[in-house]
């Protein structure tokens, strides 16, 4: 007779005591409690009572212990707790690398790519005649040797001009990009934790770039009721506030920054789950979080036009599915002439990866 069976649920990725596996748990855990290192180790002592991570040879105080030793945890002598290092901090974003982006295909350290061929700086598999002011060291000598012996023969051996044949080369190019995070009210509403997905993949762009891509440059910003940049150390402490969302002041701050980049290639990517609901007139905050406000609205598609005038392409990771929702994104896409990705918060980090390696093959004339 056929049917379902069902037992217990034994989770199979919990640590078994050693240090290493408990950094692990502790690191994802500090991405939920925004830094909070007494908070991630509470939590941990609870997994542990629940699971038996721990065992009589390798205990808890064993492990924090540890943490001190290596680095990882600072004491607060005024409230009696700890604080994350910036070892931990790196540790943080690396993790969030490894997670992310590990299974992902990757290329040589700092290569841009460019579909523009001639003389570049990285070879690719076209050929072609050699022209004068190609450099010497992109002639093909086994395939000009070649050429010469089918044009000319072997017994009366000789090369001209015209036996050259040239390895065409990409142009590599600096990108220039703006990571704007929404962390309005509504990012940790409806039971749905979308602020933490956001920061691991914020922190895995960041580690991405500062290790692989270290000329290109990211600059993070989030918005709520204003708009303001923070820091690559600011982002494992990073929480949502009871804001409304000021797309437009976000947009306004990362276009200001990208203007200084003196770098030809330049984007924005918005990760956010909602419509603009605020705007800053002076000093007074106009807000309606009903419908779409017309003049919210308004005010934001005009800021997208002014970016696609700017050449600053805009691309929106969408995490909400509500229909009306997506008709603005949908609008706000064809203002800009950029992209939206209408993602859920599993898949965030690979639509992210894939449209930054993405933009970063084009051309510099």
């Amino acid at each position: 007779m056929r049917g379902f069976g069902f037992s217990k649920f034994k989770p199979n990725q919990i640590p078994k005591g050693g240090f290493e596996e408990l950094l692990k748990l502790f690191l994802e855990l500090l991405n939920y409690t925004s830094g909070d290192a007494g908070e991630a180790l509470a939590w941990l002592n609870e997994l542990d009572k629940q699971y038996n991570l721990t065992n009589d040879d390798y205990g808890m105080g064993d492990f924090i212990d540890e943490l001190k030793q290596k680095g990882y945890l600072d004491e607060d002598r005024q409230n009696g707790g700890f604080n994350i290092t910036a070892k931990t901090e790196q540790s943080i974003r690396q993790s969030a690398l490894e997670e992310i982006f590990g299974k992902l295909k990757k290329s040589g350290k700092g290569n841009h790519r460019s579909p523009q061929s001639g003389q570049g700086d990285e070879k690719n598999a076209e050929r072609r005649e050699f022209e004068f002011g190609d450099s010497l060291d992109q002639i093909d000598m086994t395939q000009s040797i070649h050429n010469a012996q089918v044009n000319h023969g072997i017994g009366d051996f000789m090369m001209t001009e015209r036996d050259l044949e040239v390895e065409e080369m990409d142009y590599k190019t600096l990108t220039s990009t703006v990571l704007m995070i929404d962390i309005s009210h509504s990012m940790i509403l409806y039971g749905e934790d979308r602020i933490t997905p956001a920061k691991k993949v914020a922190m895995a762009l960041a580690e991405l770039i500062r290790t692989k891509y270290p000329k290109d440059t990211l600059d993070i910003v989030v918005f709520g009721n204003d708009a303001w940049p923070i820091t690559l150390q600011d982002l494992p402490y990073l929480q949502v506030g009871p804001y409304h969302t000021n797309t437009y002041a976000g947009l306004e701050l990362a276009t200001d920054l990208l203007r200084r980049r003196k770098t030809h290639n330049k984007q924005i990517f918005m990760i956010t789950d909602g419509k603009p609901t605020c705007l800053k007139e002076g000093t007074q905050y106009y807000k309606n979080s009903i419908g779409l406000d017309r003049k919210v609205v308004n005010k934001t598609l005009n800021m997208a036009a002014q970016c696609k005038r700017l050449k600053i392409p805009i691309t929106t990771f969408m995490i909400a599915k509500d229909p009306y929702l997506q008709q603005f994104v949908r609008k706000f896409t064809e203002t800009n002439g950029g992209k939206a990705f209408y993602s859920s918060l599993n898949n965030l980090g690979e639509y992210i990866f894939e449209d930054y390696a993405r933009n970063r093959r084009k051309s510099v004339r």
